[in-house]
């Protein structure tokens, strides 16, 4: 049997977002996290750890042109967009298999630009919250 150590890399990832393929994006991050607290009672030692609320948050990276095409699909700016993406890991041409994180009811929480002395373009940072992850393999 043969052993494939090969890791995905930056070239094996593709970002649907809204439906539509993002040739733009420079970077993305989310996380999901649950609140979890320990349960005391009799004696100094936990009982039991009780789970509470889950939340799904991060950032996309975009350039200035993938940025301002949101703006538009948004009617003047990404905060009114509620969207779906698909972040999709692998390449087929190696016979990786494809690993796809389905990020439901994406809503982008903050949006500014800033563009300094020498740089050679404008990369723009989308914070956002989401309803939950869906992992498929």
């Amino acid at each position: 049997m043969a052993f494939n150590s090969r890791q995905y890399e930056w070239a094996d990832l593709t970002l649907i977002l809204g439906g539509r393929d993002v040739t733009g994006f420079r970077g993305i991050k989310y996380s999901e996290k649950i609140e979890r607290e320990a349960i005391f009672a009799k004696g100094r030692d936990a009982h039991s750890i009780q789970s509470g609320n889950s939340t799904v948050e991060g950032e996309i990276t975009l350039l200035q042109s993938e940025y301002e095409a949101l703006v538009k699909s948004g009617k003047g700016s990404v905060l009114s967009l509620s969207l779906d993406a698909l972040v999709a890991y692998g390449n087929p041409a190696n016979a990786d298999p494809i690993i796809t994180d389905r990020l439901l009811g994406i809503r982008f929480t903050e949006s500014a630009k800033e563009l300094k002395q020498g740089d050679k373009m404008m990369e723009i940072t989308l914070p956002f919250i989401a309803l939950r992850v869906q992992n498929q393999v």
